[in-house]
């Protein structure tokens, strides 16, 4: 499977057409929309996880640049707000890299952002929603 963060900026003579839909059926292509301003008769934003085989993923892109569609991939990063958490350690228990953990004697949680491969386990998993996925600096899930 692979998957990617994507910003899809929509020519205004393309708005109105379901060209999004396309790429799950067309394509065996899946998607998740995170944010988007699709109003008629104006260019459109959308940002958007899009997953699926390789080869299937390249075909959608290239079905995306054919319809006038720019394409910027997205830079996504994990950010922990020290005055949300309550240092629980939650999050340390579903953090695949080790980036979350509890120091001892203290029993604070340590974020090491260096080991962090921005899964976004740990959003879900932070009671005070203490743990933010930004995108391209704009935090969109907390």
């Amino acid at each position: 499977m692979y998957s990617r963060m994507l910003v899809l900026q929509f020519p205004k003579t393309e708005v109105e057409k379901p060209i999004v839909c396309f790429l799950a059926t067309d394509f065996d292509l899946t998607f998740n929309i995170l944010k988007a301003t699709i109003l008629p008769r104006q260019e459109g934003v959308m940002v958007m996880e899009l997953s699926g085989a390789k080869k299937d993923f390249n075909r959608g892109i290239r079905y995306l640049k054919d319809r006038g569609v720019h394409i910027q991939p997205v830079g996504q990063d994990i950010n922990r707000n020290k005055n949300k958490c309550t240092h629980c350690g939650a999050c340390t228990a579903v953090c695949p890299t080790g980036a979350l953990s509890i120091k001892r004697p203290e029993m604070s949680v340590i974020f090491n952002h260096n080991k962090c491969s921005v899964c976004g386990l740990c959003v879900p998993a932070c009671p005070p929603r203490a743990m933010e996925i930004s995108i391209v600096g704009n935090p969109i899930v907390k």
